[in-house]
């Protein structure tokens, strides 16, 4: 096993404690099994290891971090090499991307049942059902979802500021007072605007702006042809497909989906759209909304379709509309609070019974002011005014 404690120091030699993941905080880290899930190049890896470095700060071998798609595993298997590090006082064991190992449910709960003073924390694409695999895991892994960063992260991050999050309700009723606070402090409308483009993913600070977009593709290309190959079972010719219907659903953002038309255009069944859509959004690609009042089911046609982030909306067209871009990010920070939002009536968006209308700095009231509980979600201001609230602020909620 010298290679993964070589390779684990190695990676930990490099990990800083400048910035750290709003996640960080939120784990109970004392959990026996903790699986960690989301997109790809949103900081997992970096999570567990400053976990090692900084929260169990080992002396000795106590603590071991490898990827499950490491060569090792061409000649070893888990349970194999977890009994290993256990004999030598191993007590921590962090695997990465547990997807690409096949048996891995099973091999996990093995695990857990043989060493009880073990803990285990592993990671996995957000398009992984852990608690559907051939074990049944629920009794026995508490799971966390860590999402792209939100605005006030990116602050955070590139501003070399320490900006607390704030409530859906506190933005709903001192949102003038919050943003007196941060406009104090720094400008950030030209922030958000790069956000937008290219702040999503903490890789911000590790490559050239200009080359985000680039990355982006890569990812979305992994994601399909690697991640849900693994997961859906998919085949060259199927990962084909699946990121022509993106490119489709990329010329249109957000639309209501005629499942029929998209079929036609990317030569599949309807069935087959359904599924793929489905895949996508736990891959974390797109994001669905549903009208208030209707049931939540898989394979169910969503009302609109978002792709999940700004980033991949600037990755994926040259100019894509800003007013796509406006309602794509607020969907994206509600769903990453893990707010139930739903497609109103009137408004873009509705959280329990409080509408969102977003628009422009000019934005006005008249399609939900016969609603008593509203929001304006105005673009291109720093201060807003009673229920006229700067787009910018609902990026500080996480």
């Amino acid at each position: 096993m010298d290679i993964l404690f070589s390779n684990s120091l190695n990676l930990l030699s490099q990990v800083g404690d400048k910035f750290f993941r709003y996640l960080f905080d939120k784990i109970d880290w004392n959990q026996r099994m903790i699986a960690i899930k989301g997109p790809r190049g949103s900081g997992k890896t970096t999570l567990m290891l400053q976990r090692i470095k900084f929260g169990i700060k080992p002396q000795t071998n106590v603590a071991l971090y490898f990827s499950a798609d490491h060569y090792w595993f061409y000649t070893h298997n888990l349970v194999e090499t977890a009994h290993t590090f256990y004999q030598n006082g191993g007590r921590f064991l962090f695997i990465d991307e547990v997807h690409k190992y096949p048996n891995w449910s099973r091999e996990l709960k093995n695990i857990y049942d043989s060493y009880p003073d073990l803990k285990v924390v592993f990671s996995s694409s957000s398009a992984l059902d852990i608690y559907r695999g051939e074990s049944d895991l629920s009794r026995r892994v508490i799971t966390y979802e860590l999402p792209g960063m939100s605005f006030r992260e990116y602050l955070n991050l590139t501003q070399n500021q320490n900006f607390q999050p704030v409530s859906l309700a506190e933005i709903q009723n001192t949102h003038s007072q919050i943003t007196s606070e941060i406009t104090s402090l720094l400008q950030p409308l030209p922030v958000f605007k790069e956000y937008l483009k290219r702040g999503y993913l903490p890789i911000i600070t590790e490559s050239n702006p200009e080359t985000i977009p680039v990355f982006l593709q890569q990812i979305i290309n992994t994601v399909v042809e690697s991640d849900l190959a693994f997961i859906a079972d998919y085949n060259a010719g199927t990962a084909y497909k699946v990121k022509k219907l993106l490119g489709v659903l990329a010329e249109s953002v957000p639309f209501k989906p005629n499942v029929s038309s998209i079929a036609r255009k990317v030569e599949t069944s309807r069935d087959s759209v359904y599924e793929w859509l489905t895949q996508l959004e736990k891959a974390r690609l797109l994001n669905f909304l549903i009208a208030e009042g209707k049931g939540v089911s898989l394979l169910q046609k969503p009302d609109k379709v978002y792709l999940e982030n700004t980033n991949l909306s600037y990755a994926l067209k040259a100019n894509p509309e800003i007013g796509s871009i406006r309602e794509t990010f607020l969907l994206n920070q509600l769903k990453n609070l893990k707010q139930k939002v739903r497609l109103p009536k009137s408004g873009d968006f509705k959280v329990d019974d409080l509408v969102i209308e977003v628009g422009g700095k000019n934005k006005d009231a008249t399609q939900v002011n016969h609603i008593d509980n509203y929001l304006i979600a105005a673009d291109e201001i720093e201060h807003g005014f009673g229920k006229k609230v700067p787009l910018w602020v609902f990026g500080m909620m996480y």
